[in-house]
């Protein structure tokens, strides 16, 4: 999946980009998109590690994609909509310096996103009451995407998002091909000045659907740039909070729906990415297709028990090694071992 960091022009999407993948931002790539990978940290590896010592480590990334800003002005924003409409979760860049309301631009540009949407729905809608207007054999399927279609053209109608809204199967499918921007899942993050102390004031503006957090983009950015040894009398200098950039990276995981688990030994160690509520034949497809060709069960293991019993031989001991079948859904902490046939 494909993270978007959207917002307006001059939002600091792009020193963002690089303070979370370490890639700097390209100019001649502004009116286009640049993407970069951010690894997922987990701090679990390092214990399962110690029991395993592997002889290779690898862990999950994010795939992070800088996308070109809106202009508030609206003028070219068509052609860069369609790039965000690429990604599957998107991460709003809300300028909160130089005196800006930060609340006041997010709703904003939710609404700039909101507006495209609407656009999108209400044309798909008239050329389907034209088109239901004349004598045509699909009629019938055409009488269906409407009537799958017209609940959510209200939806959007009455200035709520789609993740305001739960979709049946046919509204999904009648939908799929739009990319709506309002359907995707989204986080906030507003870009503070250096010296703001108070980021914890964005919190109780959050909601389950949109999470917000404050982070000073430009004084991380600068502070990744330093020697480690120059950081702590940087920051203490400019007075400013700051934030941990493994944990935000975690929580734009989270918020786009997906979560890790993991596989094993003394060969690797590994992450790996999958949506929340995935099943284990998902995992084997994940780590590779002929997994999930020839599945046959996975063995499943908790983390927090093998770090706590010191080994896979005392976890079966202990009976807590499980077998389960495909459609097992994966759980935070899962080991998994996909037992296949060629």
């Amino acid at each position: 999946m494909k993270i978007g960091l959207v917002g307006y022009q001059g939002s600091g999407k792009s020193t963002l980009f690089e303070w979370l993948t370490g890639v700097t931002a390209d100019p001649a790539q502004a009116h286009t998109s640049q993407n970069a990978m951010a690894t997922v940290p987990e701090p679990r590896v390092a214990q399962l590690c110690e029991i395993y010592h592997p002889k290779k480590i690898t862990m999950a990334a994010l795939e992070l994609v800088d996308t070109p800003g809106l202009a508030r002005d609206h003028s070219g924003n068509a052609a860069r909509l369609a790039l965000i409409r690429e990604a599957g979760c998107l991460v709003f860049v809300i300028p909160g310096f130089a005196g800006r309301d930060p609340l006041t631009d997010l709703n904003s540009f939710a609404e700039d996103l909101l507006m495209a949407d609407l656009e999108v729905v209400t044309n798909r809608v008239e050329r389907l009451r034209e088109a239901l207007k004349k004598p045509r054999p699909n009629r019938g399927e055409q009488e269906v995407e409407l009537k799958a279609i017209d609940p959510i053209l209200s939806h959007l109608e009455s200035g709520r998002p789609l993740t305001e809204m739960t979709l049946n199967e046919e509204q999904q499918k009648a939908i799929r091909s739009f990319c709506l921007l309002t359907e995707k899942p989204r986080l906030a993050i507003v870009n503070v000045a250096d010296d703001d102390t108070d980021l914890a004031r964005f919190q109780s503006t959050s909601t389950d659907s949109l999470p917000i957090i404050g982070v000073p983009v430009g004084l991380e950015t600068e502070l990744l740039r330093m020697a480690p040894e120059e950081r702590d009398e940087f920051r203490n200098e400019m007075g400013g909070a700051t934030v941990d950039r493994d944990a935000l990276i975690r929580s734009i995981m989270s918020a786009s729906g997906q979560m890790l688990f993991f596989t094993a030994g003394e060969k690797e160690v590994r992450t790996w990415m999958i949506r929340r509520g995935g099943t284990a034949l998902e995992a084997a497809d994940g780590i590779h297709s002929d997994l999930a060709r020839g599945f046959i069960r996975a063995e499943v293991m908790n983390c927090e028990d093998l770090v706590r019993l010191g080994s896979e031989r005392e976890l079966k001991a202990a009976g807590l090694v499980r077998q389960e079948p495909k459609d097992y859904v994966i759980q935070d902490g899962d080991i998994i071992n996909i037992r296949f046939s060629v």
